[in-house]
This record gives C-alpha cells, structure tokens and sequence, in this order.
C-alpha cells in the first residue's frame, strides 16, 4: 500500500483528530489542522510534500468557495475534498465545481468507515471502473430492497448511475430503490436502479432504470459542472 500524506484541515478540534486517527491507523502519514494560517504553512512548505487536502469551508474568515480559490493560488496545491456538510447551498457547490475540488466527504461517517469512504482518493488506480464519467462523491445513501432498509457511502457518481462502499453488496441483477442528496441541495433525488457489478472488496455499483426526470436533470448538471472543472 502507496502511503498518501492528507491534511484535514477543520475548524473543528474533534472532527480533524478523529480523521487523522483513522488515516494514521491505515498508515498513511495525517496531519491535523485547526486554523487557515496553519493549513497555508503546511501547502507552502516546499519540503513537505501533501497529496490530498481534505477541507472544512467554515475553516477561517475566509469561507466558502473564496477559501478554496485562495488556497488554489498556492503554487503544487494538491487535490482539495470539501465535508459536504461545510456547504451551504447549490450556489456554492456550482462554484466549488469551477474551482476544481475533486470530491465530497460525510464529516458525520463512523470512524471506522472514513478509510472505506477516502479509499479512491487514497488508492485511485484501484478505483477505474469506467463504464462511463463519473465524479467521487463520499456521501450518506439509502437504498431499500423489499422491505429492507440498508445506509452506505457513495464511491463515486455518473450520469447513468452509482457507486456504493459496502461489504455486503446485493446480488447482480437486484433491483433497489435509491435516494441521496447532491452537496449543498435539500432535496432528495430517488431512483428505481439495478445492480450491474459487485466487488466483496469494493462495493457495488447500479444503474439507474427510472428516474424523474427533474432528478436526472440535476444528477447531469452535477456531473458535468465536476468533469469540467477536472480537465479544465
């Protein structure tokens, strides 16, 4: 295993620690950091190579998507994850896609997932399943069988479908009912979706089979704002 250098950058004490134990007992190098001045030191710091940031928009003074655009101005900024919770409305999440953050993280998730949910940052080359584009996201979803309820984590998300982190992924061809939310919305996108390819030590991945179309919509617009701004 490649050992990544992350900096979890958070205004709070408690949520950086505890990112930082979960990466450290994975054995990748972390470092916690509770202050924007704190965080600029570690990006400019030549000698010191960081390979992910991840960060807190409610960091500094500086907030929000101006946060991001500042610390973008330092020279090798390394690849930026926004806690989707630090994202206050669709607005901003627009912005951040122009701005080039490469995913979303679930602040909230138990400690023992963090690893499972930064798992493509942290090793990509084993996260190329390619059907077709698509954007990581490490969000909360739900999806139901029957009349069973299951929650997991999204991997990554593509026009057509999605990608879950589970241990205990459903069988291939079994239909589920899906439904998350796209950082800074309220709203809640459902999809009826079918399970195209299982891994025991990935997850799973479904395809959409009906979605309303205001849905599909605002999956298409999410998806390309974040291509754009990765090739840009």
């Amino acid at each position: 295993m490649t050992m990544t250098t992350v900096v979890i950058a958070a205004h709070d004490t408690d949520l950086a620690e505890r990112f930082t134990a979960a990466l450290t007992s994975a054995e990748h190098r972390a470092m916690a950091v509770t202050k924007y001045e704190a965080l600029v030191e570690r990006l400019v710091d030549a000698s010191d190579r960081i390979d992910l940031v991840i960060l807190d928009l409610q960091l500094g003074t500086c907030k929000g998507p101006s946060l991001v655009q500042s610390i973008r101005k330092i020279e090798h900024c390394p690849p930026i994850l926004i806690f989707s919770s630090s994202v206050t409305s669709n607005n901003e999440a627009r912005q951040l896609a122009n701005l080039g953050v490469v995913g979303y993280v679930n602040e909230h998730c138990h400690s023992q997932q963090i690893i499972s949910v930064l798992a493509p940052h942290l090793s990509p080359d084993s996260f190329n399943r390619r059907g077709s584009p698509r954007v990581t996201l490490g969000i909360p979803v739900s999806y139901t069988v029957g009349d069973s309820l299951n929650t997991a984590t999204t991997l990554n998300l593509s026009k057509g479908g999605i990608a879950i982190r589970t241990m205990t992924p459903l069988e291939l061809s079994s239909k589920a009912r899906i439904r998350f939310r796209l950082p800074g919305t309220k709203h809640e996108i459902e999809a009826d979706a079918r399970v195209v390819w299982t891994d025991q030590r990935v997850g799973m991945g479904l395809q959409f089979e009906s979605v309303d179309a205001v849905d599909q919509v605002a999956v298409d617009d999410f998806v390309d704002r974040h291509l754009d701004s990765a090739t840009a």
